[in-house]
């Protein structure tokens, strides 16, 4: 089970594949604030009204100096099609040996229906201009997380 990140905590580096297998790095991004946002799958019911959410909100997080990227463990090809069917504007970046995912403390021990799994934990990583981590939110809901770190961003 790894580590949950903390505010302060340096953002762990990464490059992945995004869905046209062209390599992102988070370090792309310095300079600015990211929000990464980590969800169990492409093209299921939770994963795609979150994908939509922040698609909506693209525009709005942009303009107060935010990027987002959504990571899980679906290969390219998978997040091309999700990219396509729903019209996300995100970037999505797949991480199918779930290192990235591990780093965060976005995978590990779940319940469902009384049974112990592991798996993706649904959660939300705000990284500063300088790679600090700004917020850490863990075990989030799909709907209405959009709408609640705008919120809390002040955005």
């Amino acid at each position: 089970m790894s580590e949950r990140l903390q505010p302060g905590d340096t953002a762990p580096a990464f490059t992945l594949p995004d869905a046209d297998g062209k390599a992102v790095s988070l370090s792309d991004h310095k300079g600015r604030k990211v929000i990464v946002y980590f969800y169990p799958a492409a093209l299921t019911p939770g994963c795609t009204k979150q994908a939509c959410d922040f698609t909506d909100n693209l525009e709005l997080l942009a303009g107060a100096g935010y990027d987002v990227i959504g990571i899980s463990p679906d290969q390219p090809a998978k997040l091309a099609k999700f990219r396509e069917k729903e019209s996300l504007k995100v970037t999505l970046l797949a991480d199918p040996d779930k290192k990235v995912l591990d780093a965060y403390g976005a995978f590990g021990e779940k319940m469902n229906y009384g049974k112990t799994y592991l798996g993706v934990i649904r959660s939300t990583i705000v990284v500063d201009e300088e790679g600090k981590v700004e917020r850490a939110l863990y075990n989030v809901r799909a709907t209405g997380h959009v709408a609640k770190i705008i919120k809390d961003l002040g955005v």
